[in-house]
């Protein structure tokens, strides 16, 4: 139910001039035979964690891991259409993004591993200003970003949303905010990672989807929100830790 709501809903809303923050431009999907070979290491042992959950939730079948091969090497070549040529010597800032693409791949298994599904949804999707902060790949050497923001490698998510959630948490948790200080960490660190992962590895499998869905739906401001509601929630741990 949750997939179909979220499709109908990017559908409409990429049809819509006034929803559309971004430009596409037309992609046509290459060949499905991809090769696994043709990922990079990140990203062959990211397909593999990711069929080996969805296998456990029983999401996908068999043939899963050369579905999602299939989408993230179109996601690759999508987004490479909407780059900037910079020559850098940072790491994140060479042709390809560096991390895995744990976004296309939670569409993947809220979709049940249905690659043509996948691709029409993230195509879809990155017309909206919610794809800049949930999928973190799409703005990687964006032409959509200032020059200079491409040049220091700073993702928005960074700038934008944990910039927010450290100005939230001082005013509405000020002991996690002085623990974060004592620790010498900085909320930011931590948020960054949660929303990278897009969660993963931290929330269940359900409430993954809640959080993709509730940003989709009521915009990218609950990325914030959530963070903030996280930290609330871990508030007496993160206490009990500073103590100790």
């Amino acid at each position: 139910v949750l997939a179909e709501l979220i499709e109908k809903f990017v559908s409409h809303l990429s049809e819509s001039r006034t929803d559309c923050y971004f430009s596409t431009g037309n992609y046509k999907a290459m060949d499905a035979d991809v090769k696994k070979e043709n990922l990079s290491s990140m990203q062959q042992l990211g397909v593999e964690m990711t069929v080996r959950y969805g296998k456990y939730l029983n999401l996908l079948k068999e043939d899963a891991e050369n579905g999602l091969c299939f989408v993230l090497m179109n996601c690759e070549e999508f987004l490479k259409q909407q780059q900037r040529t910079v020559v850098s010597s940072l790491c994140c800032l060479q042709e390809r993004y560096v991390g895995y693409d744990w976004f296309a791949s939670s569409i993947f298994l809220i979709l049940s591993g249905d690659r043509e599904k996948t691709l029409t949804f993230l195509q879809q999707f990155s017309r909206l200003l919610v794809s800049a902060f949930l999928w973190l790949p799409r703005l990687h050497l964006s032409m959509h970003l200032p020059v200079t923001a491409v040049e220091y490698g700073i993702h928005p998510v960074y700038f934008c949303s944990a910039h927010h959630v450290e100005m939230l948490l001082k005013a509405e948790l000020p002991l996690v905010c002085s623990a974060f200080h004592m620790s010498g960490f900085t909320p930011s660190q931590i948020c960054l990672q949660w929303i990278t992962q897009c969660f993963w590895n931290y929330m269940d499998w359900s409430e993954i989807c809640h959080y993709i869905a509730i940003c989709i739906f009521l915009g990218p401001d609950y990325q914030i929100y959530m963070c903030i509601s996280v930290f609330r929630h871990l508030q007496q741990d993160i206490l009990k830790h500073t103590e100790a």
